[in-house]
């Protein structure tokens, strides 16, 4: 990308991302590489209808769906992505998700078991001089909201493995949030896809809420 391209890159991130605030629309990352990245289709849906009922926001009741190296990823202030398997970023997608994310995007990455380790990998590409940080119990992310007293929520038992959020910063600013061993998402789905008790599916929607109120606060 030419210095003119990336300058033009930015300044549609802050024409679009001020629309985009104010229409608060969101997107799930389409990513290549074979793994699932359309996994649970009912849970964006049903976390917008929770947060617009609940924390007053005015977001856009059907998520879109974008690529990572598509131009269109900056009119997104939120991009959401999760899957069980492969992930791989071309070298068009890195540079392209890192002009998004270091302009003032949001990635909220979602691991709905196994994706961990090809995620990892990826992830070293796109940010070759950081290091993901556990999030600590007391990070605003956790009560901006609704209250975590104890950090990310346990929705789903797979590896009996405690409950994760994972960031990464620039400047200070959380850019990047993976969420591991807790798979919110599977908790934001309709209620018969998972069978999971109104109180698990209440925590994993009350902590999509924080996630939603803290990225479009910050």
């Amino acid at each position: 990308m030419t210095i003119s391209k990336h300058f033009f890159a930015i300044l549609c991130f802050g024409i679009c991302a001020t629309a985009s605030l104010q229409a608060q629309e969101i997107a799930v990352l389409k990513y290549k590489g074979g793994g699932d990245w359309y996994a649970n289709p009912t849970s964006l849906p049903n976390l917008i209808s929770y947060c617009n009922l609940h924390i007053n926001t005015k977001i856009n009741p059907r998520p879109q769906t974008v690529e990572p190296d598509s131009p269109d990823i900056f009119q997104f202030p939120f991009i959401h992505m999760t899957g069980h398997g492969n992930v791989f970023f071309s070298e068009n997608d890195i540079e392209n998700l890192r002009n998004y994310l270091f302009s003032g995007g949001f990635l909220h990455i979602d691991d709905n078991y196994g994706l961990e380790p090809y995620l990892i990998k990826e992830l070293k590409k796109l940010f070759p001089n950081k290091e993901l940080v556990e999030l600590p119990k007391t990070h605003p992310i956790f009560s901006t909201a609704f209250k975590f007293p104890e950090g990310l929520p346990k929705i789903h038992e797979h590896d009996g493995k405690r409950p994760q959020a994972f960031g990464i910063f620039d400047n200070e600013r959380l850019v990047l949030l993976f969420t591991y061993e807790t798979d919110l998402g599977n908790g934001w789905e309709d209620e018969e896809v998972h069978n999971d008790p109104l109180d698990v599916r209440e925590k994993a929607l009350k902590m999509g809420a924080n996630i939603i109120k803290y990225v479009f606060e910050n």
